[in-house]
């Protein structure tokens, strides 16, 4: 009884917010374009430099596919579903392309798309929700190894067509505005040591050049105070049973950091 009032409150207290239009417009509509300052240790892609990064690099296999299914989030805790559907998309696991109403059509998704709204979504609700559409995924803590690992994963990976690298980070590690957010990394050039970033939010930054070692502290943060589990990455192998050329044991066996 006692959880049926609560779930009655929390109901009536939304829908009265609903009713003044704050909910709305703080979680619910498309946020408005807010593009934010970029610090000088970001370069961005439609820079000179940023475009000579990836001229440069060779580990650009997801770029194209990647870009093509491009979607921004629609919402301000939409990070996680922009980035499932550009993934899903561009590696053609789902058959029928996805958008940010259908993904959560399917009946395997155990997600609310309301839920998602207010809190976003987790490393491991991320992966659940992919693998949900027949995606195989490796969930990945960043304490559970190390910088110079993930540096392996990204540029095996990067370096590969069918299978991509989707990070869980915290801005403020990157010198953005403090925020969890998810995106997927796009190419990553060696010799500066830097992965770009497809930023899902799109009406505030745009895809930048970051450091992999500032990437990992972003990584490797707590999600809050309270606890020492941290935020991490996702390999996408493409379709269920397919595993790609090498182990991701293989690939993050060097240790905690």
């Amino acid at each position: 009884m006692k959880r049926l009032v609560i779930g009655f409150a929390f109901v009536t207290g939304i829908a009265l917010l609903l009713g003044t239009g704050v909910v709305w417009n703080e979680y619910l509509r498309a946020p408005p374009v807010e593009h934010q300052p970029l610090p000088s240790n970001l370069i961005p892609l439609d820079s000179t430099m940023g475009q000579a990064l990836l001229d440069e690099s060779d580990a650009v296999a997801d770029y194209d596919e990647l870009l093509a299914n491009f979607v921004a989030q629609s919402r301000k805790g939409y990070c996680g579903v922009a980035t499932a559907i550009t993934t899903l998309n561009a590696a053609g696991v789902a058959g029928t392309p996805l958008d940010q109403q259908t993904l959560f059509a399917n009946p395997s998704v155990d997600a609310n798309p309301w839920k998602v709204s207010f809190i976003g979504m987790s490393l491991r609700d991320l992966g659940d929700l992919l693998s949900a559409h027949g995606a195989n995924v490796s969930v990945i803590n960043a304490s559970s190894t190390n910088a110079d690992a993930f540096r392996k994963v990204v540029r095996t990976n990067l370096n590969r067509d069918g299978d991509y690298v989707l990070i869980n980070y915290e801005r403020k590690h990157i010198g953005q505005a403090q925020s969890g957010h998810i995106s997927p990394l796009a190419a990553y050039h060696a010799q500066s040591d830097r992965v770009l970033i497809l930023d899902v939010a799109a009406h505030k930054y745009p895809p930048v050049w970051v450091r992999l070692d500032e990437v990992w502290d972003a990584m490797n943060a707590p999600l809050n105070p309270e606890t020492s589990v941290t935020r991490g990455f996702i390999i996408v192998h493409g379709r269920a049973g397919d595993q790609g050329d090498m182990p991701v044991s293989a690939l993050v066996s060097l240790g905690p950091h």
